[in-house]
């Protein structure tokens, strides 16, 4: 039986298969070829929903549905005339939902669409001629980034370096890692070049724009104040600065009407999915640069699509850019990998591998190590033996959490419900205490259903706090409620509010119940419980939510047992989140399964740029 979750995603795709089996019938397709629609519709339907850009044939034809051969499946679907192939597609066609591309993947024509727009915008600027840049950069590379203690290559260095002489930069990296750092110095480095340089910020939640303007301001205290002067002073989400409209899926920037920009900097790229990528890179102008900041290891995207991880795959340079590294760092030749320039982002993309927040040997970073190594016996037997405090395990093997679980939960929240019952000068101060403490700790989890999943966590701990603070047992107009912490869901242009930003429920000077959010520059904003679109509670976040956020304490709950969705790179997302501690609580089997499994993404974006002209 589907779970609950899945049930909108079938109806779409048995919508969707019914649909073009009736379009292949008017055509007057043959009926042979009508019948491998309807199995062939619904599973590209169900795979987009799960991420995936393209199925091979080769796995559509293992369909008991589908009864076919891998050969007979090709012939069938160009016969439905609803198939149409990659080479030759004619301009503008749209007579063909179904693209078949020469390696025997199957898209839906709007997957096919994006991702070789997206690979060609990319490669378009991976190929760029490289950027001079003045030797005398390199003094001040030397000031940005002082000698080191350690052997080995300083890859910030290197990654600035490389980020100066080309258009397309690819940074990934764990957390602490330095990105943020990085990214400062290129910018200082770009604007001593050019001070009226045009640089703007993004990321795709609000709270990982905010958290990136933080950071870079803290990395940037020690830049001469003329540069810092001209640092950007905000950040935005990528759908803010693209321009929501009215219209799903359309902005207001876009190659028509480009960014009025010189450098976009994007943070928390391992969230970018297929169409969003797409439409950034079609609304950057040709010569302005595009730096990409994330994490190869972490979840991709919610919607179709893995697209930092195919891009950061592989860490390539040819001779020339090595000789230019050589010059602009004093790195050793021999310390850098063997030129090459096989790739289609060769030149494009560092890998920045030395953790400056969790030594290999901590708790967090050797929990997230062995996790992504796939090592999950020996992760479990490490943390059962309480070597390090700040990675705890909890036996939980029921399926409701156990008192232990519940425990470590409540008092994660015990400093919010103190700053909550404390008194405060005005609203303000309140929001900011209220905020400082909740946003020491989450509560994070893989499932939404379930004894163990977000809906039941948020109502137990909603249960706690109103107990706890003697609320009557009725919600207030909009569902508010003294403390209620809140999630928006949906985008809302006229708010200023975007998916994921996170809200507080306190009085106001006057006493009312309102919502407040962070702003820039430390300061919140109220808006009244009833006018926010739709929204949820979040004391319990999924761990794809949590994304771009960190935490000094996380409670990871694992489901009861394994989920398709708990892979290694879901726990190390999640686990990743803490700065100082991390506690995970379930059944032994299901985290072992779920370091055991890993996430595929299939999609053709790496083929598709290797094919570029």
């Amino acid at each position: 039986m589907a779970a609950p979750d899945s049930m909108p995603q079938l109806d779409l795709a048995e919508g969707f298969a019914r649909h073009l089996r009736g379009w292949a019938t008017t055509l007057g397709a043959p009926a042979d070829a009508c019948a491998v629609l309807a199995p062939v519709a619904r599973s590209l339907a169900l795979a987009a929903s799960e991420g995936d850009v393209c199925l091979p044939l080769a796995q559509l034809a293992q369909d008991e549905a589908i009864a076919c051969t891998p050969a007979g499946l090709r012939a069938k679907l160009l016969e439905s005339r609803v198939t149409a192939l990659a080479e030759p597609l004619p301009p503008g066609d749209c007579a063909h939902p179904l693209v078949l591309d020469a390696d025997d993947r199957l898209y839906l024509r709007r997957f096919f669409d994006l991702e070789q727009r997206l690979a060609a915008a990319l490669v378009m600027r991976a190929r760029a001629p490289a950027q001079a840049v003045p030797p005398a950069l390199r003094t001040t590379l030397d000031k940005l980034f002082k000698p080191r203690s350690t052997s080995g290559p300083d890859w910030q260095k290197l990654a600035v370096a490389l980020a100066l002489q080309g258009r397309l930069t690819v940074i990934s990296g764990g957390p602490g890692t330095g990105k943020t750092t990085t990214v400062a110095a290129l910018l200082a480095c770009l604007l001593e070049l050019t001070p009226t340089l045009r640089i703007a910020l993004a990321a795709p939640t609000g709270k990982a724009a905010a958290r990136m303007l933080e950071a870079l301001r803290t990395r940037a205290a020690d830049l001469p104040a003329k540069l810092r002067k001209r640092l950007p002073a905000e950040a935005h989400t990528l759908h803010r600065l693209l321009g929501v409209t009215p219209l799903a899926g359309r902005f207001r920037h876009h190659a028509g009407n480009p960014l009025a920009v010189d450098v976009l900097v994007v943070d928390e790229a391992s969230m970018l999915d297929l169409a969003l990528a797409a439409r950034v890179l079609d609304a950057l102008p040709p010569d302005a640069r595009l730096i990409l900041l994330g994490d190869k290891d972490q979840l991709a995207a919610v919607e179709a699509g893995a697209v930092f991880a195919e891009l950061s795959a592989a860490r390539v340079f040819s001779a020339h850019t090595i000789e230019q590294l050589v010059l602009l760092t004093g790195t050793q030749a021999a310390d850098l990998p063997p030129p090459s320039t096989a790739p289609a982002l060769a030149d494009s993309v560092i890998w920045l591998t030395e953790s400056h927040r969790f030594r290999k040997d901590s708790g967090i970073g050797r929990l997230a190590a062995n996790i992504n190594a796939g090592e999950g016996a020996e992760a479990l037997a490490w943390l059962r033996g309480g070597e390090d405090a700040s990675a705890r395990w909890i036996d939980d093997e029921g399926t409701r959490p156990s008192e232990a679980t519940l425990s470590a939960m409540e008092a994660g929240y015990a400093p919010y419900l103190a700053a909550l019952r404390a008194p405060a000068a005005d609203a303000q101060a309140r929001a900011a205490a209220a905020f400082a403490a909740f946003d020491c700790f989450r509560v994070l989890v893989a499932v939404h259903e379930g004894g163990r999943g977000l809906d039941a966590l948020n109502a137990h701990l909603e249960r706690v706090l109103r107990t706890a603070l003697d609320l009557p047992p009725e919600r207030g107009p909009g569902h508010a409620w003294l403390g209620r912490p809140v999630i928006v869901l949906r985008n809302d242009a006229l708010l200023g509010l975007y998916n994921g930003d996170i809200g507080l429920c306190l009085p106001d000077d006057s006493g009312a119940l309102m919502v407040f959010f962070p702003q820039p520059g430390g300061s919140y904003r109220c808006i009244a419980p009833l006018r926010l679109p739709v929204h949820d509670t979040a004391f319990a976040l999924t761990v794809h939510k949590s994304q771009g956020s960190e935490f000094e304490a996380v409670l990871l709950v694992l489901p009861a047992t394994p989920v398709r969705v708990l892979t290694r790179e879901l726990l190390y997302t999640g686990v990743t989140r803490a700065a100082r501690q991390v506690t995970l609580a379930g059944p032994a089997r299901v985290f072992a399964a779920g370091c055991g499994l890993r996430t595929v993404r299939l999609s053709g974006l790496a083929a598709r740029m290797s094919a570029q002209p």
